[in-house]
């Protein structure tokens, strides 16, 4: 897959990442200095200080990237930009704004009202694994190395993770440090990545920051032991399979190093965006619906068309590394497979884009589930053979960049 042009050059940094040739962007953002006093800044002048920083940071990647610079070379800067982006995601987090929702409640507190998640400041995990369904890219020989966050801000009816996503309790409650752990030895283990999912991701993004903050203070001088280990063996879902450790799979010069993933609704708002672009070394954004009438009846979510195409086009626009996912639903060809193709024709074409054909009626959508909701009994079949070459014949009409990642099973 690496040998075509039409992926390698789509996704060159996150490759160059992933096999250690390249730092992640997280230990860029040591190298980036900001104003020393940001714990006494509010959140206004800490987004100011983050515009000056911001563009620090852009320039030192481009060094980077160009092998202009190492950072190696580079001192770390005793408070970086990885403390400034913990500080906007904490104060953040006293009026929660990470997704559209932007429901500025104070998740901080015990038993103060809840936002749509439904969660305040303690992040779940419901499992980590070595997942081998991801695209090839992404799972290579050893996997993606998978977080699943528990609970969601979208309502999709036929979520396929609904036991996670639709309920908040699940899982084991977990800190920023065993977080970066779950990471840590994902990718010792040979993981191509470090994969943060759900539910969603978005609304555990001050855990997801820290937890990169901790992750990037691991050094070869300073091994983590199996008695630290051990507190994060009964969420690892690769049990009984045994992968050996070596750590040439996971550092660049003496730091811990591995691609961030985010796989995401990107039901995001642009304060999380602008965290996420200095971290994120690769992007997996899912576009699912065609029209907000749809989103609205199937997910329970306005504001979808706007937000979601918003959020990816700006992830263009960055000219970053990125794979758009669309879900190929039954009965929804015309409404929404055709307008979602149609926008990454008029606004990417150049972009990878995988158009799934693994739906299959799950929660609200299965019939022999005690959840099950007639008012969804159009939705509780998999798409038709009609369907799905209907979608591929006018996504290959359009001229996407679509058959190598979506039909990879056929090029081996």
């Amino acid at each position: 897959m690496w040998k075509e042009s039409s992926v390698r050059d789509r996704l060159s940094w996150y490759y160059s990442v992933a096999t250690n040739s390249m730092p992640a962007k997280y230990l860029i953002c040591k190298r980036v200095p900001v104003d020393p006093s940001i714990d006494k800044m509010d959140i206004d002048n800490l987004w100011k200080e983050y515009d000056t920083a911001l563009e620090r940071f852009l320039r030192l990647w481009s060094d980077v990237r160009s092998k202009s610079i190492m950072i190696s070379t580079l001192p770390i800067a005793k408070i970086n930009m990885l403390d400034l982006l913990l500080a906007i995601v904490r104060r953040s987090l006293k009026a929660c704004n990470f997704c559209r929702w932007q429901c500025r409640v104070d998740r901080t507190t015990t038993g103060s009202k809840l936002g749509a998640c439904k969660l305040e400041a303690e992040s779940r995990v419901s499992t980590f694994f070595h997942h081998m369904g991801e695209e090839i890219v992404f799972r290579g020989s050893k996997g993606s190395g998978t977080i699943f966050f528990t609970s969601c801000n979208m309502r999709c009816a036929f979520c396929q993770n609904g036991d996670i996503s639709t309920d908040r309790f699940n899982g084991s409650i977990v800190t920023p440090y065993m977080i970066a752990l779950m990471a840590y030895k994902l990718r010792l283990e040979g993981c191509h990545n470090i994969n943060w999912v759900g539910g969603e991701p978005t609304i555990h993004l001050h855990s997801i920051v820290e937890a990169i903050h901790e992750m990037s203070r691991f050094t070869t001088h300073e091994v983590r032991y199996e008695d630290e280990l051990f507190m994060i063996k009964s969420i690892n879902a690769d049990m009984p399979y045994e992968y050996s450790i070596s750590y040439s799979n996971a550092f660049y010069g003496d730091e811990f190093n591995t691609p961030q993933l985010w796989n995401s609704n990107f039901f995001m708002s642009n304060e999380a965006l602008r965290v996420l672009r200095c971290l994120m070394d690769v992007w997996l954004p899912d576009l699912k619906f065609g029209s907000n009438k749809c989103a609205l009846r199937l997910a329970r979510t306005p504001w979808y068309w706007e937000t979601v195409t918003n959020n990816i086009k700006q992830v263009h626009c960055w000219d970053e590394d990125m794979v758009i996912r669309h879900l190929i639903m039954p009965g929804h060809v015309e409404c929404c497979t055709k307008p979602v193709l149609e926008w990454v024709a008029d606004n990417m074409p150049e972009a990878l884009i995988n158009i799934m054909d693994q739906y299959r009626p799950e929660n609200y959508c299965d019939p022999y589930s005690p959840n099950y909701d007639p008012a969804y009994k159009d939705m509780a079949r998999s798409p038709s053979k009609q369907e799905l070459d209907e979608a591929y014949r006018y996504a290959k009409s359009l001229d996407l960049n679509f058959e190598l990642i979506t039909f990879e099973k056929y090029f081996r």
